[in-house]
């Protein structure tokens, strides 16, 4: 739309009307929103949850399911699907959100996060329509990547594979093995994105083994290397729809871990949390006041 298109279609103040583009970030945007304030209310369960690793995960999860992945909610298992594998399994409270808002079920099914007998547990559990393994032990889901997309090939299918994990698992020998195998077979639709927070269970990455510089080791392993702000939608959909010139390709996503809720954002003490009501209430007024 040209400028004069859209001054023609200005609103009554004489603002230009939104292009769809804009309206789709706004809804993505609100998208966002919903999901941590649902992250929020399954911490305030009686079993509390992952917190600071579930809110650094939303912009990369709403990329991928609303924006990136060719995916049909009504149709989980379609053999032409595109896969994702939560390798960081303690994120598994923002996959259920995103899986909801993206319609795989009912947002009311998320009321019985954590109860006895019910598929939302605190790791991923693949009754979970839209869940594609189990994860929780860390830095298996990328060799599982490795062969979904081997499958895939095989299969003569397009079909991409998306690992998402997290930097704390990166000290995992496995993870290396798998990428060294991804690179090595040219397993160019396969993809990692790597929420780079910068912190794990008890305390900063880099004290505990030294990840940086990560670009470096991905590149030294073969890999297409994407860097970006993991906040940013737009720099995560150009960099996970980018081709990666017949590589396996590293997205290496800046967050911050507890993102939303400025009073925990980047300390070690988000990583789990067990919200009680007054703790819930500043939680979601923190979500709904300071999200663009």
């Amino acid at each position: 739309m040209t400028p004069r298109e859209r001054l023609a279609v200005a609103d009554p103040a004489g603002q230009p009307a939104p292009t769809d583009r804009e309206r789709a970030a706004a809804d993505l945007s609100a998208v966002a929103v919903r999901v941590r304030e649902l992250i929020v209310r399954m911490c305030a369960s009686a079993d509390g949850g992952h917190l600071g690793g579930s809110m650094s995960l939303v912009e990369i999860l709403v990329t991928l399911y609303h924006e990136v992945l060719r995916v049909d909610p009504t149709r989980p298992e379609a053999p032409e699907r595109d896969v994702l594998l939560l390798s960081k399994g303690h994120g598994a409270i923002a996959l259920y959100a995103v899986l909801a808002t993206r319609g795989y079920f009912p947002v009311e099914r998320l009321d019985g996060y954590a109860a006895a007998g019910g598929p939302f547990l605190a790791h991923p559990n693949r009754s979970v329509p839209g869940v594609e393994m189990p994860s929780g032990s860390l830095g298996h889901g990328l060799a599982l990547g490795v062969g979904h997309a081997l499958a895939a090939r095989l299969d003569g299918s397009d079909r991409r594979c998306v690992v998402v994990l997290g930097d704390g698992e990166l000290q995992e020998g496995s993870v290396w093995e798998a990428a060294m195998a991804a690179s090595s077979l040219g397993l160019d639709r396969l993809t990692a994105v790597i929420d780079r927070n910068g912190l794990q269970l008890g305390s900063g990455t880099e004290d505990v083994i030294g990840l940086e510089p990560l670009s470096d080791r991905w590149r030294a392993f073969g890999w297409t290397v994407r860097e970006v702000d993991g906040h940013d939608r737009i720099a995560l959909r150009e960099a996970l729809t980018a081709a990666g010139g017949g590589r396996p390709v590293a997205v290496i996503a800046r967050t911050v871990k507890g993102r939303g809720l400025p009073y925990v954002e980047g300390q070690v003490r988000s990583h789990f949390a067990r919200l009680g009501e007054t703790q819930r209430g500043r939680a979601l007024r923190a979500v709904h006041r300071g999200l663009r």
